[in-house]
């Protein structure tokens, strides 16, 4: 656990992630200098620790590789409608079916099952899978109401490369970070001095 918290604090929240969980999920995949990247979900110890950090899930929920996987492809269509709007182009049909459909598979009561002894009684059919998919379905709603929000106008990706993070927009910023605004700042200033041939 603490190598995770020590790669997620290497890397600063990019300006909106505190109020879009959706814009935090995109950002836990990065993109790093020298080829490197960094994935913050790439475990299932990981993947139930980001959710915790959020308040998405409970400690020790007992996440599996298959709820991991779930977040993972719900950051990629995440990923894939903001790259969309950032650039100006038509969303992809698949990123807003998956976005929509987990938004939509979660149950809004919890089932009625019934115990030969005990009787009637009401439970989530696996307590974990309802947990992963409620945490989906509020990060899959946030990323809805980001895009359609005034916010959506504010949405960009960081200006320096090699970095893939997104952010929202204050005043002139650029960048996801003070790492990354460092970075392509030490870039222009090296290429001034360099001599072009």
């Amino acid at each position: 656990m603490e190598e995770f918290a020590t790669e997620e604090a290497a890397l600063p929240s990019a300006p909106g992630e505190a109020e879009h969980p959706a814009l935090a999920l995109a950002n836990s995949a990065v993109a790093l200098p020298g080829g490197r990247a960094a994935d913050l979900l790439s475990t299932p110890a990981r993947a139930e620790e980001w959710l915790v950090r959020r308040d998405l899930a409970p400690v020790g929920a007992g996440l599996a590789e298959v709820c991991a996987t779930q977040l993972r492809s719900l950051r990629e269509q995440v990923r894939s409608l903001l790259a969309s709007l950032v650039a100006g182009q038509p969303a992809l049909p698949a990123a807003l079916a998956a976005v929509n459909d987990v938004m939509t598979r979660v149950p809004t009561a919890s089932l009625l099952l019934w115990d030969e002894k005990t009787g009637p009684y009401r439970a989530a059919p696996h307590p974990t899978t309802a947990i992963v998919e409620h945490a989906l379905a509020v990060i899959a709603a946030d990323a809805a109401d980001l895009l359609t929000s005034p916010d959506a106008t504010r949405l960009t990706s960081c200006a320096s490369p090699p970095c893939n993070r997104f952010l929202l927009k204050h005043g002139r910023r650029q960048w996801c970070s003070t790492r990354c605004g460092d970075r392509a700042r030490a870039a222009r200033a090296y290429a001034r001095r360099t001599p072009t041939d």
